[in-house]
């Protein structure tokens, strides 16, 4: 058994499974993600989400499997009865993007869908989230890195329905620009410029009364933050209005969307924003015309 508080883990995902009684736990969880090559991803389980059972490793890259490093951001879907695992790579061969892989159980082991990313194999991706329309489409919603184009920006893009190949081009969502809270950056391209933004962490929340939120994540006034962004047309393809402030807006940020075995929405981030110290946090949200606002007192967490 491990506390929570002793968790290395950053991009943190829960997945609940009532019928079991646990909340599996999953995120980075490579000690060193930065430099070092990608090991895996191990995931937890707790009855609780204060007290965990694992690591068990659900994911190890084989000999063959294409990405060498900076194992990121994995997220758990159930879809079309198979276990989803979304996750970052890159290597010295291709560029950053992000691979769908798949088992048959919870605890895998995960599997790639294709021999590739599914997100465009020119840009520099992370961050891949599934969204399945009100006509049963599948779509990944990912981030095009700030480090290749300065501006961050969020697309979405229709999936095959097994999710091993794009069904149509990435629509752009939005740019983090268009929001005031991120904080500009210089860019990577030598030029000296500071206007460079980033995107990263996009997840899809349908609320009770159909309007469709995404929360996301960039580097604001007080460290790493993250703010909520609403669908004007209630659709995937927008267009989107960004709510100000950032909902939570110091050192903490790449959350999901959960409900408790209580049926209370809970809201999970990583924080502090460093390594090694970053552990798995939550906190109980609502619903509102803002999109997600903490439960109780305030508007930011």
């Amino acid at each position: 058994m491990i506390h929570r508080k002793d968790i290395q883990i950053r991009d943190p995902y829960i997945v609940p499974v009532p019928e079991e009684g646990r909340y599996y736990l999953i995120g980075t969880t490579d000690k060193d993600p930065w430099n070092q090559r990608g090991v895996g991803f191990d995931a937890y389980y707790s009855s609780d989400l204060e007290n965990f059972e694992g690591p068990f490793q659900i994911f190890s890259a084989s000999e063959e499997f294409w990405g060498t490093h900076d194992f990121w951001a994995p997220e758990l879907h159930q879809y079309k009865g198979r276990y989803y695992l979304f996750a970052s790579f890159t290597s010295e061969n291709r560029r950053r993007g992000t691979q769908i892989l798949s088992a048959d159980t919870i605890l895998g082991p995960y599997i790639p869908v294709s021999d590739a990313p599914v997100t465009p194999e020119e840009w520099e991706c992370l961050d891949g989230t599934l969204f399945v329309d009100d006509s049963d489409v599948p779509w990944i919603v990912f981030c095009h890195e700030w480090v290749q184009i300065g501006d961050g920006a969020i697309y979405a893009m229709a999936l095959t329905e097994d999710l091993s190949a794009p069904a149509g081009d990435p629509v752009l969502l939005f740019n983090a620009s268009e929001a005031g809270w991120p904080k500009k950056m210089e860019r990577r391209d030598g030029s000296g410029i500071v206007d460079a933004r980033v995107t990263d962490g996009p997840f899809l929340h349908r609320q009770e009364d159909g309007e469709l939120y995404m929360l996301w994540s960039s580097h604001g006034q007080q460290g790493y933050a993250m703010g909520c962004a609403r669908s004007d047309s209630k659709e995937i393809t927008g267009p989107w209005t960004q709510i100000e402030p950032p909902l939570v807006s110091r050192d903490g940020g790449h959350g999901m969307v959960f409900r408790d075995f209580d049926g209370k929405l809970q809201i999970t981030w990583h924080s502090p924003n460093e390594t090694p110290l970053e552990r798995f946090v939550y906190h109980e949200v609502k619903e509102s015309s803002r999109g997600l606002v903490p439960a109780g007192k305030g508007e930011v967490l």
